[in-house]
């Protein structure tokens, strides 16, 4: 019989599992005490479940966590992790410290499968979703390693490896759990899931969770973006604005949108883009960062120089649209932006995680 992971299990369905196993609604804060706040993943160890109740969930439950084979530190004090799901599966993820907070950069599947040009990931291909456990798990992991070093986790980003918005449940289900009090209790600024657009799931995601959103738009217009971001075939730049103006409606509470623009030297970088890019989004409460290209294996691509993004940032901020820079972290252990993928030399299954 297959176990099920309750890392898979968000506080309703927590709830649902004790009341099957018929136990009172108070188990599940017990539990989620147990997991998220003590870090205690053995049933044996949970005294305040009767010993007929931990053996019961040591035959249908079990709280497990993928296999760290590799962790890397970057000059910059970037931490980057690779985690073994399966013989041949692998993902990454990234913590990137900052003065006023941490980062953490999450994966949402193994490999991706909208081989946008400019990305490490899309080269390598689609091979799975993940699970909410195994999502939930990265954010535990890099938990368990930052509290031994006095650090702490601030900020979540679907960011790393993987369409979050094609992997729409088990997203969703890990987003309940990071706003969640009883697990993470981030607030929903600091949790942002990135798509490249799937406009069908942006309006569902709009009903479905409260967090940030970051579009992955990188042109201006359609024929440039067909070509970078191949996704923009199905759903246009049109399409995909609509979309945005629907989540920033939606709900109570004031929403902004990030879109992200990677800098691509002689593509995507000229005055004339910049002033497309500026007109586009001139009527939608939204914030550009503009992120320099960062190279991998087999790539085409060469980043924009710094004085041609700080040019494309002016003629934008003189246009009224809110654009930041984003500054490289981790490019020397392929932990930047655009280079993570998960790949694995089979010698690093013998390497272990170092320890500090």
């Amino acid at each position: 019989m297959n176990k099920q992971n309750l890392l898979s299990l968000n506080q309703d369905a927590l709830n649902d599992f004790f009341v099957c196993l018929g136990e009172k609604h108070y188990r599940t804060k017990q539990m989620m005490q147990w997991i998220y706040k003590v870090h205690e993943f053995d049933f044996n160890k949970m005294f305040n479940f009767s010993k007929p109740l931990r053996e019961e969930l040591n035959k249908i439950a079990c709280i497990e966590f993928p296999r760290v084979v590799k962790q890397q530190f970057a000059l910059d004090k970037v931490i980057k992790w690779v985690l073994a799901l399966s013989k041949d599966n692998y993902i990454e993820m990234v913590y990137i410290p900052d003065k006023d907070r941490g980062t953490l950069c999450i994966s949402s599947q193994v490999g991706c499968s909208l081989a946008c040009s400019f990305c490490s990931t899309g080269m390598q291909g689609f091979n799975k979703n993940l699970r909410t456990a195994e999502i939930i798990a990265q954010v535990l992991i890099a938990n368990k390693y930052l509290n031994s070093k006095v650090k702490c986790i601030s900020n979540v980003v679907f960011m790393g490896m993987g369409e979050p918005l094609l992997n729409e449940q088990a997203v969703y289900n890990a987003c309940d759990l990071l706003l969640d009090d009883l697990a993470f209790g981030l607030s929903r600024r600091k949790v942002t899931i990135s798509t490249s657009g799937i406009v069908p799931a942006i309006l569902r995601m709009s009903k479905r969770t409260p967090v940030s959103l970051a579009i992955s738009l990188h042109a201006p217009n359609n024929k440039l973006r067909d070509k970078l971001v191949p996704v923009n075939q199905k759903y246009s730049i049109e399409e995909l604005l609509k979309a945005c103006k629907v989540y920033l409606n939606a709900g109570t509470q004031e929403r902004h949108i990030l879109f992200e623009y990677v800098m691509l030297e002689d593509v995507n970088d000229s005055t004339e883009c910049a002033n497309k890019l500026a007109k586009l989004l001139k009527t939608i409460s939204a914030k550009v960062n503009l992120i320099p290209f960062n190279s991998f294996e087999r790539t085409q691509y060469k980043s924009s120089n710094i004085q041609t993004i700080k040019k494309f940032q002016d003629i934008l901020c003189q246009q009224g649209i809110r654009t930041m820079m984003r500054r490289t972290r981790g490019e020397d252990i392929d932990g930047a932006c655009g280079q993570l993928s998960g790949r694995v030399l089979n010698k690093t299954k013998k390497i272990h995680a170092r320890k500090h």
